[in-house]
């Protein structure tokens, strides 16, 4: 017998821009009928909204536990990018994503990820080459060449770089972009590879110049990254060419909301509905070409019910004509525990350093909301030939254990953290994941990593006297436990850091971008100090 419900409500069309009163009838998982009706009860039903970019390994979440909270928030579907764990347990960890994956309440669409390690100066734990993407690509479970962030490979026509490309080319599936500060002549040439998408403006200025070239925009609000502010303008100027998405969320922040947040505030700003749904719902899924409903006669039964079109508070999340908000409640979030961590030790005398007897050294200012750093060249104090930090002005001492391979950690120095009393440590260090550690003291540095190796993976702070940590046993990323859990154990530990003197809003997810090289302008790895403009260590 076929599976038939009927939902009626105010039925929200966005593409010819009406709002209709009316019944749909779901048939086996897809809409069967839409027929109007005069006696309606007072709720919307509407397209799902859709994440255009996100890598859901940064939520600390299996995919599982990450869409059993976004639905709750209307998200019905998402695009994403499963780098982080690529960098970790290569093939085997985008293969982990997929199968999670399977089980989840709502659809993941990811892509093959392009740029594995990102870039050579870095150690990460596994490559995925021209011929290992083309596998990827040509699988059923992968939907598009994620952001292309090598974009000098792309400029200068790097060999292996090209093929990645040719490869999506070859199986028709769009490729994504990742292009910071890019503009003009250079901006053109890397649009006129195939390069459809960009995620990193930050200013209106940057996105115009992209669009002009033909690449679409998509506005990202993240945890750490934000860029809602400068940019929402082109939802009036743009809403054909642009999507939303939150690149990286952590879990504190998603048990609040997803995208659904973004939608509330564009309307506050007082732009169009239906433009600003056309960008949360159905842009996203017209330029990635994925099999969700955009609440159509024919289409999959993908689509939200809301009490009303100012709050938006979520009534029910249907995917495939379930209501997964009402479905029986499952312990789904235990999973296989795969993860890549070859060190067992550290030395506190590993921690001195850098030897520089004379001249300035390079000093990364981290920019709270914000991916891109600051650089100084600052005459710091020495003792017996080695470079110390400067406290009383905020320059603390900033480490990168690879945990791949022992070696000896690269050491540096930051400003923006306000530490005092305090360092954090985190295995989750975009993009190669290694240990990366701040704080005042080496003692204090020393023992936060040492909680790390430990565990194997995780997040941890250190006092003179109070130790917390947050194990994140699968990859060293994610936990296998639900959101509220790693939530509340997340805030926990955050509010720990800015209970020590940080002002950051997100100081872990900020410490998690100093080793991501690919963003301007000075940054750190596992291998040292790095400009990140000149592609060059110190």
């Amino acid at each position: 017998m076929p599976q038939i419900k009927s939902i009626s409500g105010h039925i929200i069309d966005i593409l010819n821009k009406r709002i209709i009163k009316g019944v749909i009838t779901v048939v086996d998982g897809k809409i069967e009928n839409i027929i109007p009706l005069d006696d309606v009860p007072n709720q919307y039903i509407l397209p799902g909204f859709v994440d255009a970019h996100i890598h859901i390994e940064s939520s600390m979440l299996t995919p599982v536990a990450f869409a059993d909270i976004a639905v709750k928030h209307g998200t019905v579907a998402t695009i994403s990018d499963p780098h982080e764990i690529a960098n970790v347990c290569g093939m085997e960890g985008v293969q982990f994503m997929i199968e999670n994956a399977k089980s989840a309440k709502h659809k993941i669409f990811f892509g093959a990820p392009s740029c594995v390690p990102a870039t050579t100066f870095e150690s990460a734990g596994a490559i995925l080459d021209a011929s290992d993407v083309d596998k990827l690509l040509a699988s059923d479970d992968i939907w598009y060449l994620s952001e292309m962030m090598n974009y000098p490979g792309v400029l200068h026509n790097d060999i292996e770089v090209l093929a990645k490309i040719a490869s999506a080319k070859r199986h028709h599936k769009p490729v994504d972009g990742h292009a910071p500060g890019l503009m003009g002549e250079a901006a053109k040439s890397y649009i006129d590879h195939g390069i459809s998408t960009d995620h990193e403006c930050v200013t209106r200025e940057e996105a115009l110049d992209k669009l002009k070239y033909g690449m679409k925009i998509i506005i990202r609000e993240g945890s750490a990254a934000k860029n809602f502010d400068a940019l929402h303008p082109l939802i009036a100027s743009h809403p054909e060419f642009v999507m939303f998405c939150s690149d990286d969320k952590h879990p504190d922040d998603l048990i609040h909301g997803h995208i659904n947040v973004l939608v509330k505030r564009s309307l506050e700003l007082g732009y169009d509905l239906f433009d600003v749904l056309r960008i949360a719902c159905i842009n996203p899924i017209l330029h990635y070409h994925v099999p969700v409903g955009m609440l159509n006669i024919g289409d999959k039964a993908d689509f939200i019910v809301v009490d009303n079109l100012t709050e938006f508070n979520v009534l029910s999340t249907f995917i495939n004509g379930v209501d997964v908000l009402s479905s029986s409640a499952q312990d789904v979030f235990k999973t296989e525990i795969i993860n890549q961590f070859n060190i067992t030790d550290i030395h506190l005398s590993d921690l001195k350093g850098p030897n520089n007897n004379s001249g300035l050294a390079p000093v990364i200012v981290a920019i709270d909301g914000s991916l891109v750093t600051e650089k100084m060249m600052v005459d710091l104090p020495k003792s017996n030939g080695y470079t110390l930090p400067d406290v009383d002005n905020d320059i603390l001492k900033i480490c990168v254990v690879n945990r791949y391979t022992p070696t000896q950690p690269a050491i540096g120095f930051i400003k923006g953290f306000g530490l005092k009393n305090c360092a954090i440590a985190s295995t989750v260090g975009h993009d190669s994941h290694n240990i990366i550690a701040v704080g005042d003291d080496d003692i204090r540095i020393f023992e936060a990593i040492h909680l790390l190796i430990a565990s194997k993976g995780g997040l941890a702070a250190v006092s003179s006297d109070e130790r917390h940590h947050l194990p994140l046993p699968i990859a060293g990323l994610m936990s296998d436990k639900s959101c509220k859990e790693v939530g509340e154990a997340y805030s926990h530990i955050s509010q720990f850091a800015k209970n020590h003197g940080s002002t950051l809003h997100a100081p872990f997810m900020t410490l998690s971008f100093m080793a991501l090289l690919v963003i301007p302008k000075i940054k750190i790895s596992d291998q040292g100090m790095f400009d990140a403009e000149s592609f060059c260590f110190y």
